[in-house]
């Protein structure tokens, strides 16, 4: 494994390359939150089937500078990033909130990505039908301001979420890990009184507040304002995975998503939640590295 900072436009960015450095390249987006160490529940996955996995920090996370967050900026680090791993094609994959990102990724890059998988991702707010029900009045004050004042879209995001946040703040270093309870024991117990899961996520939650939380307040600024490009422009195959039980991306979203992609296929788990990677993941890894 081999972790580096890549400079970024003046911001540096963390990064970690994982498996065979000559296997298939697969870009991993992190939930909100999350890190660059997310993935590391499967290291031993990709390592056996021979896969190259690229994660990042994206702004405000981890150890990579803090930026006015937008999918397509972060598009633009994914593209510095693989240009400096001297990586051509490669495939995306996004779990929870880093869905958007990969998608815009696929948009922005065009044939370089081969394919992308999103589990449990949210559609746009701003065009699925209903979507804007779901949300709360701080977060539809905090859209008011998009797109021209995002910075006081992220400040309101971060005010109207501050007991929330502040509660994830506090136990960041507990071991054991209360918020995982807090989140999923419902939706995921299976995955939820896993030990090894818990350690998985404990860690890569730790790593991902190490600076705060405002990353996750312009992960909201990014995906539940305007995505800012067309999902027409995504040509690339895109694998839905959605769980039955996941209240925090409903299967409505992956069924929005499917019908309108140009190329897509949905998989739901009746009766699984949001932390289908952690089940999944050898068999998401082997849908979005198979040739096109």
């Amino acid at each position: 494994m081999n972790e580096l900072e890549i400079p970024v436009g003046g911001r540096s960015v963390m990064v970690r390359d994982t498996g065979n450095a000559e296997g298939v390249p697969v870009v991993y987006f992190h939930g909100t939150p999350g890190s660059r160490l997310e993935v590391g529940f499967g290291d031993e996955v990709a390592a056996r089937m021979g896969v190259r996995v690229i994660s990042f920090d994206r702004p405000g996370y981890g150890r990579s500078d803090v930026a006015e967050s937008t999918l397509g900026l972060v598009a633009g680090d994914v593209e510095a990033v693989v240009d400096k791993l001297g990586v051509g094609r490669f495939a995306a994959f996004g779990w929870s909130g880093g869905g958007p990102f990969a998608l815009a990724t696929a948009a922005t890059m065009g044939d370089r990505v081969t394919r992308v998988g999103v589990s449990g991702g949210l559609a746009p707010v701003q065009q699925m039908p209903g979507a804007r029900d779901a949300l709360n009045e701080n977060d539809l004050l905090a859209l008011s301001f998009l797109p021209d004042e995002p910075t006081r879209a992220a400040a309101q995001f971060s005010a109207g979420n501050r007991e929330m946040l502040d509660a994830m703040v506090s136990v960041k270093d507990d071991e054991q890990a209360p918020w995982i309870d807090w989140m999923w024991a419902e939706s995921d117990p299976e995955v939820t009184t896993d030990h090894a899961a818990r350690q998985a996520l404990f860690v890569s939650f730790r790593e991902s507040l190490r600076q705060g939380p405002m990353g996750i307040a312009w992960d909201n600024v990014a995906f539940v304002g305007p995505w800012g490009f067309d999902l027409h422009d995504v040509s690339s195959p895109v694998h839905l995975w959605y769980g039955g039980c996941d209240r925090m991306a409903p299967p409505a979203n992956g069924e929005w998503l499917a019908a309108q992609l140009p190329d897509a296929e949905l998989v739901l788990y009746a009766g699984e939640g949001h932390l289908l990677p952690l089940r999944h993941w050898e068999e998401m890894l082997q849908t979005v590295t198979t040739a096109r």
